[in-house]
């Protein structure tokens, strides 16, 4: 009998967290795909095409 009232003790501890783990996930994967697209507007823009042609220009010494 001991061995079940603490198998029943244990499956008590869970409380009000438990399924917390799916959510967590959930919201570190949309974070990482807003970052992600957020980036990939900032290095598609304009502005930082000619950056990065300038320093690749200035590293190989040819004009690109």
């Amino acid at each position: 009998m001991a061995v079940r009232s603490r198998i029943a003790a244990a499956r008590g501890k869970a409380g009000p967290d438990h399924g917390m783990t799916t959510a967590e996930y959930a919201l570190g994967t949309l974070a990482a795909c807003a970052a992600a697209a957020l980036l990939y507007k900032v290095l598609t823009s304009g502005a930082m095409e000619s950056a990065l042609r300038s320093v690749i220009g200035k590293a190989l010494g040819v004009h690109v």
